[in-house]
């Protein structure tokens, strides 16, 4: 038996990427995992391999995001584990930034999370449980032709500080994770925006996005699923308003 056996873990965007990493993580550790996504398919290839529940769902609408959350209970019983994971990215240069792309992105990657916080908190007040904030490296520094997605990651960041303070002394501890370029679709989707306003090849726009990564490459999704499993450990209770960082030494 693991620390997670028969614990409940919701994860949204897990259909691809680093949610199905971490549901993958979480089912062989013993949890019961539900998933929380805008693409059916994926999601239930998921739940098919992991023994979960696929809830497609659209994030940023906060009265689907609470049926989705009433479902996943209805399923496997009160949150023990909430990995707040979906977002998305996008890269231009600011002035041509629309309004249109800066409200989707904030909406999908800052607002989103304040509605699964609501939703998942009156579940997680207790000793050894957890919620995870995925954020990034970019909610930690600046970045050229990113507003948008930079300052959603600041403020995934902050949300995820002040709500440690906040219940601090329920139990619940709240963290961010902040990986660098991890090898996922979202990499995938950066590479070829890349690749059409500068010519160069997909593996091309790869290989520049690996290099800006302290080691020279992408991070793994296992990489990232192994810190969020540390952070989930009743012996991480101590861990508490923390970023951490899985970006092969870029922000040292």
């Amino acid at each position: 038996m693991t620390f997670a056996s028969g614990k409940h873990a919701l994860i949204t965007g897990g259909g691809t990427g680093l949610g199905a990493g971490a549901a993958h993580a979480l089912a062989a550790a013993g949890a019961n995992v539900s998933l929380l996504g805008r693409r059916r398919e994926p999601l239930e290839a998921v739940a098919a391999e992991t023994g979960g529940r696929a809830i497609p769902c659209d994030v940023t609408d906060p009265e689907a995001q609470a049926r989705a959350f009433a479902e996943a209970r209805e399923a496997f019983g009160p949150l023990d584990y909430v990995i707040l994971n979906a977002g998305v990215g996008d890269s231009r240069p600011f002035l041509r930034t629309k309004r249109e792309s800066w409200n989707a992105i904030i909406a999908t990657n800052l607002t989103a999370l304040f509605d699964g916080a609501q939703l998942a908190i009156p579940d997680l007040q207790e000793q050894s449980k957890r919620l995870v904030i995925v954020a990034s490296v970019a909610g930690l520094k600046g970045g050229a032709m990113a507003a948008p997605y930079v300052a959603s990651k600041h403020g995934a960041v902050g949300l995820a500080k002040s709500l440690a303070l906040e219940f601090a002394r329920t139990g619940l501890t709240v963290n961010a994770i902040c990986p660098s370029f991890v090898d996922t679709p979202m990499v995938d989707d950066s590479a070829a925006r890349i690749a059409g306003a500068t010519g160069k090849s997909v593996e091309e726009a790869r290989a520049l996005l690996a290099r800006t990564n302290g080691n020279g490459r992408l991070i793994t999704v296992d990489e990232v699923t192994h810190a969020i499993m540390q952070l989930l450990h009743p012996q991480a209770s101590g861990v508490n308003g923390a970023c951490v960082t899985i970006d092969g030494g870029t922000s040292a």
